[in-house]
C-alpha cells in the first residue's frame, strides 16, 4: 500500500484525535486547596479519635457504637468530599495517631481507655472502617471517563 492510498484509507496513526484526559493520582498537579482539605481532615480525625476515646469507656456498648459511627461518618465524608482515597486516609491517619498517643499512657501506669475489650473493639473496628472507606469503589457520579466507547 503506497502512501497516497494509505491517506485515502483513513489517515495515519499520528492523525488520530488527541484526547485531553486530566491527570489523576500522583501525576496530578499539586493543588493547595486539596492539601489544606486533607490537613483539615487529619486534624478533624484526631479530634474525633480523642472524643471517641473519652466516650467509648464511659457508656460502654452505646459509647463504643457512637464513637465508631462518628469515625465512619468522618472517613466516608472525607472520601466523598474529596472524591479520592486520600480523603479517607487522612482522617484515619489523624484518628490513629491520636489513639496511639492516648494509648501510650502516663508514667503512673494510667491511660485513657477503660478496659481491654473496649480498647480492642474501638481500635480494630476503627481501623476496619478506615480500610473499608479507603478501598470503596468510586460512586457512579465520581467515575472518571475511561476513554473507551460504550458498548
Amino acid at each position: 500500500m503506497s502512501g497516497s492510498s494509505r491517506a485515502r484509507a483513513g489517515g495515519s496513526r499520528t492523525d488520530a484525535q488527541k484526547r485531553d484526559i486530566p491527570a489523576s493520582g500522583l501525576a496530578a498537579p499539586v493543588n493547595p486547596a486539596r492539601i489544606a482539605a486533607l490537613f483539615g481532615l487529619a486534624v478533624l480525625g484526631a479530634v474525633v479519635g480523642i472524643a471517641g476515646t473519652l466516650v467509648q469507656p464511659a457508656w460502654f456498648p452505646g459509647g463504643l457504637l457512637l464513637a465508631l459511627a462518628a469515625a465512619a461518618g468522618l472517613f466516608y465524608g472525607g472520601r466523598t468530599l474529596t472524591g479520592t482515597q486520600p480523603g479517607a486516609v487522612a482522617p484515619a491517619a489523624g484518628w490513629l495517631v491520636s489513639i496511639v498517643f492516648l494509648l501510650s499512657g502516663r508514667p503512673e501506669g494510667d491511660y485513657v481507655f477503660g478496659d481491654a475489650l473496649g480498647l480492642g473493639l474501638f481500635m480494630l473496628g476503627g481501623m476496619a472502617i478506615a480500610v473499608i472507606c479507603a478501598t470503596m469503589p468510586r460512586s457512579s457520579g465520581q467515575r472518571a471517563e475511561s476513554g473507551r466507547p460504550a458498548k
